[in-house]
């Protein structure tokens, strides 16, 4: 990715990453937010530079500050956490492109349903011990089983908002 960033395996610090989300209901009025407290992931720079890995969520680990909005949340209306308990990022591609600008192409997986994604993220830091990414990306929930909206309070595109650190893995 830079000269800094050394090819091998790198593997994600969940104690300094954050994955967080954020969508419009009650008709737009209430921004309802939510962080993902179980995150794990892990990748791979290639000595062309170019990285893949694997983000994974615990998607019963959302908290959006709302017990009762959470266990919705986590029910078969939403994320089905019984059957799908993990929403991944598998990153096919990852480049460095205008100094600090990183193109990521992969796929998405929730709810047992795969969808291409793709958008840009910033490296933030990068040494020969750890680099950071900074993302932020918008999902149709729908596209993935997760179409409950009752009395059309619920429209619109999901905003996930990320930053991730890696450390390089231990040999």
């Amino acid at each position: 990715m830079t000269v800094a960033v050394e090819t091998g395996l790198w593997q994600l610090d969940p104690t300094a990453s954050t994955v967080a989300l954020r969508h419009k209901t009650m008709w737009g009025l209430v921004t309802v937010k939510g962080t993902f407290s179980g995150v794990t992931g892990q990748g791979e720079v290639r000595p062309d530079g170019s990285a893949v890995g694997t983000l994974t969520l615990d998607a019963a680990s959302l908290d959006t500050k709302n017990a009762k909005r959470d266990t919705h949340l986590r029910s078969a209306d939403f994320f089905d956490v019984d059957n799908h308990p993990e929403i991944t990022l598998t990153v096919r591609s990852a480049e460095l492109r205008d100094g600090k600008t990183v193109h990521v192409v992969g796929q998405l997986t929730a709810r047992g349903i795969s969808r291409p994604l793709t958008f840009t993220a910033s490296l933030a830091g990068a040494d020969a011990d750890a680099l950071t990414l900074d993302a932020e990306f918008t999902v149709d929930r729908a596209e993935f089983g997760l179409g409950w909206n009752q009395m059309g309070m619920i429209r619109g595109l999901t905003t996930v908002t990320t930053t991730l650190r890696f450390s390089r893995a231990a040999a």
